[in-house]
């Protein structure tokens, strides 16, 4: 058990950057890769050292010499991607969006309770070294008791109509591939959401292309959140409270350091640098678990991954975002 063997299904930008980090992860080797082509994938194992390259996904998922298989395809077959590799007795470590709705959601944590395997949303904001520090902060007292966070994640897209970011059929739109970090931050520093308001602009293609939404939390405090395919936002964290703020500086989600202001003057910058892209920490996080046989992290519980595809549920509904793996509904 010393060493943790993935498998990575899907050979695009986040799986190339997740096999990238697996060779800052100790412990961590990457058995196999499969594509939906065998050329793709062998290509893909001999740029990141991989021992197998399958033209299907079955047969990757079917692997014996597989422990957790990375799910790095488009939002609409993360689900199915989840179930079959979960049937043939695999942990899971899942690309958010985790799915399309919270129906899906519960499908697949269902079978990795019923059958004891592994399973997490691949969050890795939730276990980079920025956050701890900011939570640690928070349990201080420094900043006071906490009640708003304002988030933002936006870049100008300029792919065409086809391309998965745009594409209603690979799940495209802010909301999914963008909005879900500062959705999961602030639900991480806050705690869970009661409720939610949502505004979009939406595109030709028909999915949003800019989505706000503010939140309310069960505790009562607040939290602002956007997401832009439009617009090159600072991409910031902000949590106040009622004596200072802390700030997740420039690409919040994973943010070389993080700054502390307070109300008597003072500030100061605290450096939180990452192993790698940044990738490496959840993984680490997931041979941990499979190593101790738990099926869940603590960092990023089944619970907390199916309430937050419940808020995106709300999200859409209100803002009218539609997709064709739906069968004409939001939430499935």
């Amino acid at each position: 058990m010393d060493e943790v063997r993935w498998g990575i299904l899907g050979t695009g930008k986040i799986s190339r950057a997740f096999a990238e980090a697996l060779k800052d992860t100790p412990g961590a080797v990457l058995a196999a890769v499969a594509s939906r082509g065998i050329d793709g994938a062998q290509d893909f194992a001999r740029e990141f050292g991989a021992a197998a390259a399958y033209g299907t996904y079955q047969e990757l998922a079917d692997a014996a010499d597989v422990d957790i298989v990375y799910i790095g395809t488009p939002h609409p077959m993360h689900a199915e991607n989840a179930l079959m590799a979960l049937r043939a007795g695999k942990g899971v470590l899942c690309e958010k969006a985790f799915t399309m709705n919270r129906r899906e959601a519960g499908e697949v944590v269902a079978l990795a309770r019923e059958k004891r395997l592994f399973l997490m949303e691949a969050m890795w904001t939730r276990f980079m070294p920025a956050l701890a520090e900011v939570r640690r902060i928070i349990a201080s007292g420094e900043i006071g008791r906490v009640h708003q966070v304002s988030a933002d994640f936006g870049f100008t897209a300029t792919q065409g109509p086809e391309h998965r970011i745009f594409n209603p059929v690979l799940g495209g739109g802010a909301l999914l591939d963008l909005g879900i970090y500062p959705l999961s931050i602030a639900a991480a520093l806050l705690g869970p959401v009661a409720s939610v308001r949502a505004l979009s602009e939406m595109g030709p293609t028909g999915v949003d292309i800019q989505t706000a939404f503010t939140l309310r939390h069960e505790n009562g405090a607040l939290s602002a959140c956007s997401c832009s395919l439009r617009a090159r936002t600072p991409c910031e964290l902000t949590v106040s409270g009622e004596l200072g703020h802390v700030r997740m500086n420039t690409m919040f989600h994973r943010a070389n350091s993080i700054s502390v202001a307070l109300a008597d003057g003072s500030a100061r910058t605290v450096d939180t640098p990452f192993i790698g892209n940044g990738y490496a920490h959840e993984a680490i996080e997931a041979q941990r678990c499979f190593r101790a046989g738990l099926i869940e992290s603590p960092g990023m519980t089944h619970e907390e991954t199916m309430a937050l595809m419940g808020v995106m549920d709300d999200i859409r509904e209100q803002i009218g975002l539609r997709y064709p793996a739906d069968g004409g509904a939001a939430s499935g």
